[in-house]
């Protein structure tokens, strides 16, 4: 009975709170970003700042799944690539409009496939291109998994490293405005869902050129 009178009380942003605490939270987030990797377009930081702002002390656990979950996306990517490009892979490919280079990326892959990976992991370009890309290529495994653990560590960790000392401010500001903050949080939310199809490059829109040069400079005999 005091549980069900505390819950009344709570306000809209302290349920909110609770949300990010629930037992599914962190494997609706782990889901979130292996996706993120395989297949579809969508930004797991937009759950993911919630939930170390409600709990700092998570950052770098939430940070681990993330790292993990998108590594294990990749390899699913991999795989699609690898067994599967001529009935699945090519769709993806043309859906994020990089078919016209891609004899090109794949080449590079073949030629710098660690250099490729790290850079596709934190670059703007789809990582499920990159991760589609090094499976056609045939990329060493042990490479795609070793180089992508360290891009897509660097992806996740620093930011949630960002959240964990930053994040007492921007707890402390919204704590003074519970209210509002939680209904910029879910605000937050749905407009990030609602626009990560449109922020993604879209088709024929993906250059590669910047990715290509980075390679021709490291390699400047090639």
């Amino acid at each position: 009975m005091n549980h069900t009178a505390t819950g009344a009380k709570l306000g809209f942003y302290d349920r909110l709170k609770l949300a990010t605490r629930h037992r599914l939270a962190e494997p609706i987030l782990a889901l979130l970003c292996f996706l993120e990797a395989m297949i579809i377009p969508v930004f797991p930081e937009i759950m993911l700042a919630p939930m170390i702002i409600a709990d700092r002390m998570r950052a770098w656990r939430l940070a681990a799944i993330c790292t993990v979950s998108s590594v294990l996306g990749g390899l699913a990517g991999y795989a699609i690539g690898y067994f599967l490009f001529d009935t699945v892979g090519r769709g993806i490919i043309e859906l994020y409009g990089a078919s016209d280079g891609f004899a090109t990326l794949q080449q590079s892959f073949k030629d710098n496939g660690a250099l490729m990976i790290l850079i596709g992991a934190i670059s703007p370009v789809p990582y499920k291109v990159i991760t589609i890309t090094s499976g056609v290529a045939g990329l060493d495994l042990w490479t795609f998994v070793l180089y992508g653990l360290i891009g897509r560590g660097l992806r996740y960790f620093v930011p949630c490293g960002l959240f964990y000392f930053f994040g007492p401010v921007a707890g402390e500001f919204i704590e003074k405005h519970k209210r509002w903050a939680g209904l910029a949080m879910v605000a937050l939310v749905i407009v990030g869902f609602a626009l990560a199809p449109l922020l993604f490059p879209k088709p024929n829109e993906i250059d590669l050129a910047p990715i290509q040069a980075i390679i021709n400079d490291a390699n400047p005999e090639g």
